[in-house]
């Protein structure tokens, strides 16, 4: 049945840190979220608003006019100002966004590109603080008492046309200025051609693309696309402005490499993708052992061009990097490719392209970083050997990786993600903060951090740094599904399923898309398509164990509730299996069996196994978090 369409204001309000606090006291955070709706709601109908729906721990508002939704945001800030300044009660910020736009009402919901605006401008406002869109300034400016201070360029997910945003002044709030904040510039390092007589010199070029790469990723002013998507563009048939546009950038270098015997000559091009126009493009002649020079100039040039200035730190460490043999390097560079795809043959392919690298040059410390993230990777996900057993591998292997190269963001990531596995949040979050500060381009770093802070129930945090690895690598499966399964549970389906369809678009295989279109789909209880989805996903499962865990849950999604209970107790008789009691668990709480859930936690925890990111943020594990013994385990992993 068609809607009504009109014009309204549409308000979304937030309410700040509740995941967090309700991971620590969820009876407390309960009266508090009960409270500030027990506040809102009176104040909306004051100013002739209509309550749509409630999202959680906020709400989607719609008011006739731009000026009412204003006032009324301005009124429930002040009253919760006041009861915030109250000795000895813990405080209720709310972030507030409003948008002006058409909308279509079917039923009591509505519906429309303005209310996904509105979704996507709540986020930007400061906790306590009012986020307008210019539509909305246009209405209330010279209405409202309070200034309206015009916010930094700031993109919206999703949102093609940049839109002014605003920020309400209240009196009682800092009136410093609000900080510049610059988006990184985009640069794409394209694959340098290999221009040699003897294409066996392949690796030269691969090499030098990226080492282009790492240096230029060191710079804090730019954001640069790692290696694995820009990857795909090799011998790519595309212009640099489609490829610029798929990849988000606004400039690409690239390049080609010749080699005649201990000479090497080497063009490199600065492209800007709007106009197609050269923006600087050079030639080095030099020898085969002075590319670490050139690599340096080059970024240096890239720099200058792009108006990036370079700290004294960053201008110290332009071609500090130790040279390493070429073919360990470029085994370096297969693993970390590998790497990428975490699937057990993949996974134990790259282990074995950075113990070759090692062999071959035992100063290589990227390969150690590699290979400590391989082992790492394949004990959590993959093998029943004993925790404590590979846990130590790792992190000799990051611990080595930092001995040879201390600035090395590969083995300081490496080191935060053996740290995490071991419940060490704070180290954790110590070194993925450090990796980052030394190359906040490492889509690796952003991607483990941002899973990280879920285990931490820090979701927006972990929004922004899933978006950083999907903006530093576009195409890469394992991180787009990770941000997909995050923006589900926090019930953003639009933004998801772009992700989705990215998915499946890049992942062939549908190793990462399946899971990703199941999440979607039972999210929005749309059983006979998750269904379909699911039965996919078993079929191209590997690894057995998650064959039978798969086949619980397609079971008991049809009403075959009594053989997914068959399955799950299978594992009670098998080999003990750690990287699967996460999962046994998970199917026990799907099924409302608790105790049988938390005996598996139990297992999990034991095994240092456990990540909790669905069970603190998947709304569907609300039976869980309201369990006592949830908070309990919380407190043991250090979480609370």
């Amino acid at each position: 049945m068609a809607g009504t369409r009109r014009l309204a204001a549409i308000m979304f309000t937030d309410m700040v840190g509740y995941t967090a606090a309700a991971q620590a006291d969820e009876k407390t955070a309960l009266a508090l979220r009960r409270e500030q709706e027990d506040l809102l709601l009176p104040v909306v109908a004051e100013h002739h608003g209509r309550k749509v729906k409630s999202t959680g721990d906020g709400f989607l508002i719609e008011f006739e006019s731009a000026l009412q939704a204003t006032e009324c945001a301005v009124e429930i800030q002040r009253c919760l100002h006041e009861r915030n300044a109250t000795s000895g009660v813990p405080s209720i910020r709310l972030r507030i966004g409003i948008h002006l736009g058409d909308i279509e009402r079917q039923g009591a919901d509505i519906f429309g590109d303005a209310v996904n605006l509105a979704s996507r401008i709540e986020p930007i406002a400061e906790p306590g603080g009012i986020c307008l869109s210019s539509a909305v300034q246009e209405q209330v400016r010279n209405k409202v008492p309070q200034p309206l201070e015009k916010l930094p360029p700031t993109p919206l997910k999703g949102v093609k046309v940049p839109i002014d945003l605003y920020r309400v002044v209240l009196p009682w709030a800092d009136r410093a200025p609000v900080p510049e904040v610059l988006e990184p510039t985009g640069i794409a390092v394209l694959p340098f051609s290999n221009i040699s007589p003897d294409p066996k010199d392949e690796y030269i070029a691969d090499g030098l693309t990226e080492e282009l790469i790492t240096v230029l990723s060191q710079l804090r002013g730019l954001r640069v696309i790692a290696r694995t998507s820009t990857m795909l563009y090799k011998s790519s048939p595309k212009g640099v402005s489609q490829i610029a546009a798929e990849l988000g950038v606004s400039t690409v270098l690239e390049g080609s490499v010749r080699r005649a015997g201990n000479r090497l000559r080497i063009t490199a091009q600065m492209i800007d993708a709007r106009t197609q126009g050269h923006v600087w493009a050079t030639t080095y002649d030099r020898q085969l052992d002075d590319v670490l020079t050139i690599q340096a100039e080059i970024a240096r040039q890239v720099a200058g061009a792009l108006q990036v200035r370079l700290t004294g730190t960053e201008e110290s460490r332009l071609g500090a990097r130790p040279p390493l043999r070429p073919e360990s390097y470029l085994a370096y560079l297969k693993g970390r490719t590998l790497v990428h795809d975490p699937s057990p043959a993949s996974v134990e392919e790259a282990k074995r392209q950075f113990e070759r690298a090692i062999s071959l040059d035992a100063h290589n410390a990227a390969a150690y970083a590699g290979l400590a993230d391989a082992t790492s990777m394949a004990g959590w996900s993959f093998t029943d050997e004993n925790r404590e057993a590979w846990g130590a591998t790792g992190r000799r292997l990051a611990g080595k990786a930092i001995e040879l190269d201390p600035n090395l963001a590969e083995a300081h990531a490496a080191l935060a993600l053996i740290e995490w596995q071991d419940f060490h949040y704070a180290l954790a979050v110590r070194e993925f903060e450090l990796a980052l500060s030394l190359n906040p381009s490492y889509s690796w770093a952003h991607m483990g951090y941002g899973v990280c802070l879920e285990d931490l129930g820090r979701a927006d945090e972990a929004l922004l740094h899933l978006r950083l690895a999907e903006a530093a690598d576009p195409f890469w499966p394992f991180a787009l599904y990770h941000l997909a399964v995050l923006l589900v549970w926090r019930g953003r389906f639009e933004e998801a399923f772009e992700r989705v369809e990215k998915l499946r678009a890049v992942d062939a295989a549908g190793d990462w898309y399946l899971p990703a279109l199941y999440q979607y789909r039972i999210a929005r209880s749309e059983v006979p398509e998750a269904l379909e989805a699911l039965k996919r996903w078993v079929e191209q499962e590997t690894v057995p164990r998650y064959v039978a865990l798969r086949q619980a849950r397609y079971s008991a999604l049809s009403g075959d509730r009594v053989h997914a209970r068959e399955l799950l107790r299978q594992e009670d008789s098998l080999p003990e299996f750690p990287p699967g009691q996460y999962d046994v668990a998970r199917e026990y709480a799907e099924l409302g069996e608790l105790d049988e859930c938390f005996r598996w936690l139990e297992k999990a925890y034991r095994n240092r196994n456990l990540p909790l990111q669905a069970f603190l943020l998947d709304p569907r594990f609300q039976n869980v978090r309201a369990d006592s013994r949830f908070a309990a385990l919380v407190k043991r992993m250090n979480l609370s």
